[in-house]
């Protein structure tokens, strides 16, 4: 039985030590996430698989929360992924708030510190652009504060409702304030509240490929290898 085991182990240990070094690079190095949810639209699609650098404020140890070393603070703008509060199911927002920033929605208007942002509608060949299913449904802007830019996405239909305001509220030191860019189907700390530090596991950097689940799983093939907003 022992030999059986050696000679077994013999001719797959270099499978298992391949496999072991994977995990351990997408654990504390670097991943690519599969995204399962709309609520990053425009920015991300559903089916784009997003490639993050796990280096990109610290270094933990494989598979924990635990930091061995850290050179940086992730910043306003940033997008991230990070373990819920809720169900420690994996999400990806966007960084909308650091530690002490002022933050007030008004009535989908994003005001940081006092300063309100701008809304600059997209044109339709922008639009177009973005690959949007039923894009016709909603209103596309992009949304300009403190020197930091993005598109977000709006419901034409949807009624005012708790998530689209919230009143000044200060972020706590240590703890980020993430939201959705399509704000009206994102599930992001007007829900599960502020983000510990610990909890951010990297920086999305850039889409690796992506397939579009509504139409047979055919490849878009203009959004391989391209940098995320």
């Amino acid at each position: 039985m022992k030999s059986r085991f050696e000679k077994i182990w013999r001719e797959w240990r270099g499978f298992a030590l391949f496999i072991a070094v994977m995990l351990i690079f997408r654990s504390a190095i670097a991943d690519w996430n599969h995204v399962p949810s709309g609520s990053m639209i425009p920015s991300i699609l559903v089916g784009d698989r997003i490639v993050v650098d796990k280096l990109a404020y610290d270094l933990r140890i494989p598979f924990t929360l635990m930091r061995i070393a850290s050179w940086s603070d992730p910043e306003r703008g940033d997008v991230v992924t990070f373990p819920s509060p809720e169900d420690e199911r994996l999400l990806v927002k966007r960084i909308v708030g650091i530690p002490g920033d002022v933050i007030e929605l008004d009535n989908n208007e994003l005001i940081i510190n006092g300063e309100r942002a701008t809304y600059t509608p997209l044109d339709a060949e922008q639009i177009a652009r973005l690959s949007v299913d039923d894009a016709h449904r909603y209103r596309f802007y992009r949304e300009s504060i403190l020197g930091d830019e993005r598109y977000i996405m709006l419901h034409k239909s949807r009624y005012p409702s708790y998530a689209n305001s919230f009143k000044p509220t200060r972020v706590p030191p240590d703890h980020f304030l993430m939201m959705g860019d399509n704000r009206d189907n994102s599930r992001d700390s007007r829900v599960i509240g502020f983000i510990e530090r610990e909890r951010i596991l990297g920086r999305a950097e850039s889409i690796a490929f992506s397939f579009d689940y509504k139409n047979y799983y055919i490849p878009r093939m203009n959004r391989f290898f391209e940098d995320l907003p």
